[in-house]
């Protein structure tokens, strides 16, 4: 059966997949053709994710990216989107001035963006009130815990997280306090294995893995990376399973080769006129 065929995504679908053990997918899009292609394949849920700064935007991390950018690239990946499940991520401060702001961003994701659901870092007790609030609203939000990007300026790198006793026991207790609060799922980014496997056991909701082994309920990568279309630093938990970068480069490598030898266009790309005897009457005479 191919995605055309098949119902869209839903969140009781996607509970229903961890209750009978089947995997969940997951990636990343920030435009329509990607989209339209993920989608097409029968990726479960389609992420558009702030990761866009450093992906498309050419950021060093994802602190820059602003709500316009958001609204711009959600807008774009769900009117390739028919069967997957499409969440909006939240940007750097869309969220932290004030609860009423924060709604009005979120809302903002399902109307204009056309977005079912948002993203949401960290689960602090101002973050839980907010999940709250927007869970009340009709606003499905997928929660975030391990390794928060956004707080990249407080963490000072990208590293594993939980790797101690103190770090492992809070995961699991954020979590804990995401579920409680309502989120349909949890992404869980560079934990251990380990780690992610008791937290996944212990929630009754999704986890979907990123850098967190093979025990989550689903997985989520950034297609950029999948597809061999990222530039610099490639993450140990990736896996390649194309090499776009190389097919691109080579075709405009030819491209290029053509047009300087004269063998591009040839004929057949070109037009006609129907009577090129035409031509000369056409340029030297005045339309009456």
């Amino acid at each position: 059966m191919t995605a055309k065929s098949k119902n869209p995504v839903t969140i009781p679908g996607l509970k229903k997949k961890k209750s009978v053990q089947e995997k969940i997918t997951a990636l990343t899009a920030y435009d329509f053709p990607t989209a339209k292609i993920l989608d097409e394949a029968g990726i479960d849920l389609i992420l558009v994710g702030d990761s866009l700064g450093m992906v498309v935007l050419g950021y060093s991390n994802t602190i820059p990216v602003t709500m316009e950018d958001m609204i711009h690239h959600t807008r774009a990946v769900t009117r390739g989107t028919r069967y997957a499940l499409t969440v909006g991520d939240m940007p750097f401060f869309s969220y932290n001035v004030s609860l009423e702001e924060a709604k009005k961003n979120a809302c903002r994701f399902i109307q204009e963006g056309g977005a079912r659901a948002v993203k949401i870092e960290g689960s602090s007790p101002r973050r839980l009130e907010l999940i709250s609030s927007l869970v009340e609203a009709d606003i499905p939000v997928m929660g975030h815990v391990g390794l928060t990007p956004q707080s990249i300026n407080h963490l000072g790198r990208f590293q594993v997280r939980g790797k101690n006793r103190k770090e492992a026991r809070d995961i699991l207790s954020q979590a804990r306090d995401l579920e409680n609060a309502g989120v349909f799922a949890v992404v869980l980014e560079c934990i251990p294995r380990e780690l992610a496997g008791e937290v996944s056991q212990k929630l009754k909701v999704p986890t979907v893995g990123i850098g967190a082994g093979p025990l989550c309920d689903g997985q989520i990568l950034v297609f950029h990376d999948l597809a061999g279309y990222s530039h610099g630093y490639l993450p140990k938990f990736v896996k390649q399973y194309a090499q776009l970068n190389d097919i691109i480069r080579k075709g405009v490598r030819n491209y290029i080769q053509d047009v300087k030898a004269g063998e591009f266009p040839e004929d057949k790309h070109s037009f006609h006129l129907k009577n090129p005897s035409q031509l000369n009457d056409f340029l030297n005479h005045e339309d009456e």
